[in-house]
């Protein structure tokens, strides 16, 4: 393949890739769109293998990494439930981290190009900073994964000092950088890139080790955003326009995505990365003897309670949490809701911005169970409805209904946006205990009058509520 048509391929392949993301803002257009993303990469990888810069005795060895990274690929793909997925996800970015400093590395020790004057020290700062990036991205993403799958707790790992702690560290990644610089040799520049690349897989561990679980959505969308610069840094080692153009593409996209939600969650970016929710700030009060205080009774209601509420409601509104994720009760509660919906209730879901461990976790999951997309709403579109609103059931979710985020300021998610199922006639809450959410917050919601509370496993007790409201 020609340079020409190599770059002609890369310009087609940045245009699909803009489609794509432009595919996955909607829900009803989200296959489309991660078709486009598909067809986008297959065309990158064909123009890369069989473009000018690869050399013949090379393909044998490209062509047989792809064939195990693609058999790997698949066979994710297949096993993954759709509950993993943000660890899955997590993974995938540590992958685009290590790729980054494996590149940096090769790039540096590549004596095929000589680089002089200003073009060396441009070319060795894409790699130092290449590296920097991907180190951070790599570590970050490997903590990210184990506390999204429960492998590490996700209570926060606070460092007395810890932000003098990543100062100093900053200083020093800045004082080996100029180091780096000077030197005339590969092998005396290998130390200093060496110390970097320690500090900051060091840095990448503290940051996320120290952010509290309610924050870990934030954190995915966050690593996304690093992975995305860290692809572009390799673009620039490797002067690679597509790598560049779509690294940018995701760097910045999941940079917005993070805002976003730290807006959803009336948070500041800043301070989730020095330590969000879950920290000793963020943590319930409790009594003397540790155990929180109760906020008053709660209101047992049983399944078949819960089945003739909604038979006599008009309108029912069901909020889905990451307890539905765990119970892979989404196909109930479809079958739930055509039930409904043939029997004359306007049934919606209400999808707040975090709910879940990712970024459209809820979309997924009721996406999958093929639930109609005209009625899944975000919070902004239906959280005026709830007053007008029969019955509200909530599964699995904790923080994202927690009245004390609007009447308690002294509350750890005091101003963080939530959707407000108390205004409903009823609300009925499914968990399996009493146990506060991922923030570590008591919820008065348990306590209202109007709210009922449905304890057991998702699955089991909505299973029980079909058969009932078949009855």
């Amino acid at each position: 393949m020609s340079a020409s048509l190599a770059s002609v391929s890369y310009l087609g392949a940045a245009i699909l890739f803009i489609l794509c993301l432009g595919g996955l803002s909607n829900q009803e257009t989200a296959r489309r769109g991660n078709f486009y993303g598909v067809l986008g990469m297959t065309i990158a990888v064909l123009a890369t293998v069989f473009g000018p810069r690869v050399a013949a005795a090379g393909l044998p060895w490209i062509i047989g990494a792809m064939v195990v990274g693609g058999a790997v690929g698949l066979y994710l793909a297949r096993v993954v439930k759709m509950t993993q997925m943000p660890e899955l996800v997590a993974f995938m970015h540590s992958l685009v981290g290590l790729a980054a400093c494996l590149v940096g590395f090769a790039s540096y020790i590549d004596t095929s190009i000589a680089y002089t004057g200003a073009e060396k020290a441009i070319h060795e700062i894409e790699i130092y900073v290449g590296i920097l990036i991907g180190a951070v991205t790599f570590s970050g993403s490997v903590v990210a994964f184990g506390k999204l799958s429960g492998k590490i707790g996700g209570k926060p790992l606070l460092l007395p000092g810890r932000h003098l702690i990543n100062l100093f560290g900053l200083l020093v990644v800045l004082y080996y950088g100029y180091a780096f610089l000077q030197v005339d040799s590969i092998s005396a520049g290998m130390v200093p890139l060496m110390v970097m690349t320690v500090i900051s897989l060091f840095f990448g561990v503290h940051m996320v080790m120290a952010i509290g679980g309610a924050d870990m959505p934030v954190v995915v969308s966050m690593l996304n955003s690093y992975s995305g610069w860290a692809a572009a840094a390799t673009g620039f080692m490797l002067s690679n326009d597509l790598l560049i153009v779509t690294g940018a593409l995701v760097g910045s996209s999941g940079a917005i995505l993070s805002y976003i939600m730290c807006n959803a969650m009336n948070r500041n970016f800043i301070s989730v990365i020095a330590g969000g929710f879950g920290s000793d700030g963020g943590a319930p009060k409790a009594a003397a003897s540790g155990a929180v205080q109760p906020a008053g009774e709660v209101t047992p209601v049983s399944s078949v309670e819960t089945a003739e509420l909604l038979r006599e409601a008009k309108s029912v509104i069901i909020v889905p949490g990451y307890g539905m994720a765990v119970a892979q009760a989404q196909h109930t509660v479809f079958e739930i809701t055509s039930h409904l919906r043939a029997k004359g209730v306007n049934v919606r879901f209400a999808i707040h911005p975090v709910a879940g461990r990712m970024p459209g976790h809820m979309n997924v999951l009721l996406a999958e169970a093929k639930v109609p997309y005209d009625i899944v709403m975000e919070m902004d579109e239906i959280n005026d409805d709830f007053p007008d609103t029969d019955v509200v059931m909530v599964i699995g979710a904790n923080d994202i209904v927690n009245p004390a985020a609007q009447e308690d300021p002294a509350s750890p998610i005091a101003g963080m946006p939530v959707l407000e199922v108390w205004k409903a006639k009823t609300s009925i809450v499914m968990k399996r205990s009493m146990a506060s959410g991922y923030a570590g917050v008591d919820n008065p919601l348990f306590y209202k009058d109007n709210n009922r509370m449905l304890f057991g496993d998702a699955k089991k007790m909505l299973d029980e509520v079909l058969v009932a409201l078949k009855a």
